[in-house]
């Protein structure tokens, strides 16, 4: 059911031959006819549209920095809906030694006034600093002046100690673009593995070795012509992994001696090993083993220790939300404060593991946000993530004791991204993750119509699995913005909101609601949708187009909704909702609607079943097909009339 994606990679002795003539960064003068457009002639409907982007990246042979070079011209067609280019964000980076530091910065707003075009500058003084984590400070400036046919213009340069992965670069964005274009010129000595990843080919292109500031350089150059918005699918976790884009990895350098970086995977293994950050702390043997948990040794089964061990850090350690692969304060801070990072946490799992004579390694993924994992390049950039793998009776399964909530091979969602690289002692493993544990989501709401026409009654959503450790996450952000999503999900007034995690680990909310607008009086006839709020009120797979990509749920998932309505006295029923069920041939997705009285109280439940946690496009027509069945059964309404 997996799709690949196209990778092409271009290492450092490919020669692209037969490429059309172009000058590679050469920005064109500014155009005034670009102020009087009314709309791009690549998509009509766009609010903004890329006139010139070039992104360069030059390694600076004197100084062996990696200086980074941006320039942008957009055209604004409507800025209530081009917001994410009126302010600009520039992320810099830095560690515990180095650091970026932001050098030449232009940016102007470009308007049409009198038939003249007037730039209003972007003054440094109008930025400000925030600083989003440890490692990264952002630089954010507001363009002024800023109206529908506007064009803004910008560039900046940022100085960069930090030479081992060049940063990706999206070509397909939300945005349409006529040109944009992608440069790297590195020196001869320095070897980049260029990850080609998307469907779209350079219109123009370049790879060689040239002269430049007097020593020899590898210079790549693609270039591309008309390239249209990206347009995104839903049911798809990340579609970056499906936009055109590039980035480069320091593959080797050659001073005097050659020296490899990311030539394999197992001889990135061999350097992680030897890392203080990562191998050096696995080292610390002592540090597990006087930290071992009392009564773990004396357990008869490797499942029992393994469990318990898990336990142990799951409940003793509390997760920083850093992510990454490297420590950052070390296994020994963590012991003392008893917070971490993702990667201080599941190594210091993988220690205990191993002293308590489990097999376990730890288990490299690059985390559903981040992107897939380029298999055919081999790369550590693109890992932010650790788990903790054990071997149990010749069966790999995976711990991550960064949630609270999490079990054996119950991770969340965030981790199970298709593929992992598996570190063992003597070599690297590529593992293909597959999320078999279901996750389900239950729906109850018990209701009763009141005399004055309401409708009022309890409401509980429950989520089990992996769905629990999603939304338990998203309440621990915004605990207020989390309760307030379901009056404006469901324009109902709930009251008296109470959340909590379970013993099994399920995350369950509980409430009252209250609403005037569930019903309709008709003379003496009550009409009513039984399914309340509850209702299936649009098809989530509407997309006309053919579809691109795999459809992708997360994990196999059932979805119960079940209403009780209780029938006011005196009114009886006047025809039951037809009951309904489909199901596809392979039973993969299947959906039925029941509807039973019971004394006065009617009974609706609705249940969606996916079995598998994602699917080839083809099954789309069959998702489209069971979703409309689902909105047209719940849509049903009934009478409820006067018993004579």
């Amino acid at each position: 059911m997996r799709k690949i994606l196209l990778i092409v990679l271009c290492s450092a002795n490919v020669v692209l031959i037969n490429a059309q003539k172009y000058e590679f960064l050469s920005p064109p003068k500014f155009d005034e006819t670009d102020l009087s457009k009314v709309k791009s002639l690549i998509d009509e409907s766009a609010s903004a549209e890329i006139l010139y982007k070039s992104v360069h990246f030059t390694v600076d042979s004197n100084t062996g920095e990696l200086h980074k070079k941006f320039f942008y011209r957009v055209k604004i067609y409507d800025k209530d809906k081009a917001e994410d280019w009126l302010n600009l964000e520039i992320p810099l980076y830095s560690n515990k030694t180095d650091r970026e530091s932001l050098g030449k910065f232009k940016a102007f707003t470009y308007n049409l006034e009198n038939g003249v075009a007037i730039p209003t500058k972007v003054e440094k003084s109008s930025q400000y600093k925030s600083k989003e984590s440890k490692n990264v400070s952002v630089t954010k400036f507001a363009f002024p002046n800023v109206k529908n046919g506007s064009v803004l213009e910008y560039q900046y340069e940022i100085v960069s100690p930090f030479l081992f992965a060049i940063p990706e670069v999206l070509i397909e964005t939300d945005t349409p673009s006529l040109y944009t274009e992608y440069a790297l010129d590195s020196p001869a000595n320095i070897s980049y593995n260029i990850n080609y990843t998307g469907n779209l080919s350079p219109k123009y292109k370049e790879v060689k070795e040239k002269s430049m500031f007097g020593y020899q350089y590898r210079v790549y150059r693609f270039g591309y012509d008309n390239v249209k918005g990206f347009k995104t699918e839903k049911f798809v976790q990340n579609d970056r992994n499906h936009r055109t884009k590039i980035s480069a990895e320091l593959h080797s350098t050659n001073f005097k001696d050659l020296k490899l970086y990311s030539s394999s995977w197992d001889q990135i293994n061999k350097r992680l090993t030897e890392d203080e950050e990562f191998g050096g702390e696995l080292k610390k043997t002592r540090l597990a083993r006087e930290n071992m948990p009392a009564g773990v040794l004396e357990m008869k089964t490797d499942l029992e220790k393994a469990n318990a061990v898990f336990a142990y850090v799951q409940k003793t350690f509390i997760w920083n939300k850093d992510r990454g692969i490297y420590t950052e304060d070390g296994i020994k801070k963590l012991l003392e404060t008893k917070v971490g990072n993702a990667a201080e946490i599941n190594l210091f799992l993988v220690m205990l593991l191993r002293e308590a004579g489990i097999k376990a390694d730890p288990l490299l993924i690059s985390t559903v946000s981040n992107g897939m994992i380029n298999l055919v390049s081999p790369n550590v950039s693109n890992m932010n993530f650790v788990l903790a793998a054990v071997d149990l009776d010749d069966k790999l399964h995976m711990y991550d004791a960064t949630s609270k909530q999490s079990s054996l091979d119950e991770l969340p969602l965030r981790d199970w991204n298709q593929y992992g690289i598996l570190l063992t002692k003597n070599k690297a493993v590529q593992i293909q993750m597959t999320n078999t544990h279901p996750s389900n989501t239950f729906l109850t709401a018990e209701a009763k119509i009141n005399d004055d026409g309401s409708i009022s009654g309890t409401y509980s959503d429950r989520d089990t699995g992996a769905f629990a450790m999603f939304v338990k996450d998203n309440y621990d952000e915004n605990p207020e913005k989390y309760k307030k999503r379901y009056k404006e999900n469901y324009s109902i007034d709930f009251t008296g909101i109470d959340t909590k995690v379970v013993e099994n680990g399920d995350f369950e909310s509980t409430m009252k609601f209250s609403s005037n607008n569930l019903i309709d009086k008709i003379g003496k006839k009550i009409i009513i949708n039984p399914m309340l709020f509850l209702s299936k009120t649009a098809n989530e797979f509407d997309q006309t187009e053919e579809r691109k990509y795999m459809i992708d749920f997360g994990a196999p998932t059932t979805k119960v909704k079940k209403v009780i309505l209780e029938i006011p006295d005196g009114y009886t029923v006047e025809e039951m909702p037809k009951n309904k069920k489909i199901v596809t041939e392979d039973k993969e997705i299947e959906y039925s609607y029941v509807s039973v009285l019971k004394g006065n109280k009617l009974e609706v439940i609705s249940t969606t079943k996916v079995s598998s946690a994602d699917y080839p496009k083809d099954y789309y027509p069959a998702f489209r097909q069971i979703w409309e069945v689902a909105s047209k059964s719940e849509n049903q309404v009934i009478s409820l009339v006067k018993k004579p």
